[in-house]
């Protein structure tokens, strides 16, 4: 027994005094917000193979099946790109295209998306030229397309940084009145940073129109995810910040769209953001310069290809009659269109030019950069005319 509970077993209060200070709260604490029902689902939501797709609209099926076959091509035409030196890297999401192109689908044109650095799929899905999606990993630019245009955020390569930017976007476009929506998606290696949990509660305390989509694809680079958190699943971490937490299973495209469609829909009308967690596999390394082998098995691997979210498309599609072999070739012969334009432009090489490197860093360029600019001018000139 220590001695704080011989003092409370021994001491004894005189007759009239003020009973001693307990630490627990009044009787008239309640919580600030009910968490039943911010709690997700206790097992991934899924469409594909239950009922539920009977009430799916065929157009909207046969849509995200076509995106499904174009990215896994634009998945593995851009890790050609890589190997052959057309670029620098490449972070496939192969595995992880119902996510990325459910993303893209869920959002109006007036909404904004802020992707990570392995997110060019969601991009190209929202409408982005695949060239432009590409030219940041390529490294000839700032990024490679303007950002007001498309509604889409520039890429981000330091983890979760997007994601209170996202929710600045929304909040700022809440207090101007405008009907925006912004989704971030991250993956579940950046639930580990800081911006992370900064950008959950400021979205709950403001109630910011924003949706959180993590892609759990099961290792943050080598770290399974058993590594990171002891929370029963990251969509838990939701209620902890008062917002709702959703868990889908990441490799049905038609659950991702359903749950994401809905908590865009709720953010729109005030609802505040919702945090959703796709459970899904990226079936390729991290990047070209990693080696999977060393942290995981091949027989992990087969087992989520069994899993592969193009085709469990493809096989709800045919056994409800809405896809034939002609439209198997339609899809497939309109993916290899896309890669073939995308493999010669990219092997076109670029005309580049070094002062550009100053351009869009600020909107007004500081006294340094000016002299930076002129310095290297300078060198231009004098090489030139050597």
């Amino acid at each position: 027994m220590d001695s704080l509970q011989q003092r409370s077993s021994t001491v004894q209060e005189p007759p009239g005094a003020v009973p001693a200070y307990r630490p627990t709260p009044p009787p008239a604490w309640q919580p600030r917000t009910d968490p039943a029902p911010l709690l997700p689902e206790a097992e991934p939501l899924r469409v594909l193979g239950t009922d539920a797709v009977a009430d799916a609209d065929p157009a909207l099926l046969l849509r995200l099946y076509a995106e499904l076959v174009r990215g896994r091509r634009y998945n593995t035409q851009a890790t050609a790109l890589t190997k052959q030196g057309r670029l620098a890297v490449y972070p496939s999401t192969t595995g992880q295209e119902a996510c990325e192109v459910a993303a893209a689908l869920a959002l109006e044109e007036r909404d904004w998306l802020f992707p990570s650095y392995r997110d060019t799929l969601a991009a190209v899905a929202r409408g982005l030229d695949p060239v432009q999606a590409l030219t940041l990993l390529r490294g000839d630019w700032h990024t490679g397309y303007d950002p007001h245009e498309h509604r889409i955020a520039p890429l981000c390569t330091p983890l979760a940084t997007q994601l209170p930017h996202a929710v600045g976007l929304a909040h700022a476009a809440r207090l101007k009145g405008d009907d925006v929506v912004a989704l971030a998606m991250v993956g579940d290696g950046g639930t580990s940073e800081g911006d992370f949990h900064e950008a959950l509660n400021f979205a709950a305390v403001w109630q910011a129109p924003v949706v959180f989509l993590v892609q759990n694809n099961g290792f943050a680079i080598s770290v399974p995810l058993a590594k990171q958190t002891a929370a029963p699943s990251l969509a838990h971490k939701a209620v902890g910040y008062g917002m709702p937490g959703r868990l889908v299973d990441g490799n049905d495209a038609v659950a991702v769209h359903q749950v994401l469609t809905e908590a865009v829909a709720r953010a729109r009308r005030g609802g505040g953001p919702t945090l959703v967690e796709a459970i899904t596999y990226r079936i390729d390394a991290h990047t070209n310069a990693d080696d999977a082998t060393r942290y995981r098995t091949a027989g992990e691997v087969e087992a989520w290809r069994a899993h592969d979210p193009v085709l469990l498309m493809e096989r709800e599609l045919t056994e409800r009659g809405l896809l034939d072999e002609d439209g198997r070739n339609a899809a497939a012969e309109a993916a290899e269109t896309m890669a073939a334009e995308l493999r010669e432009r990219m092997n076109a090489d670029p005309v580049l030019d070094p002062m550009e490197l100053f351009s869009h860093v600020y909107a007004e360029q500081t006294t340094q950069l000016r002299e930076q600019a002129a310095q290297l001018r300078a060198e231009l000139e004098a090489e030139g005319e050597a």
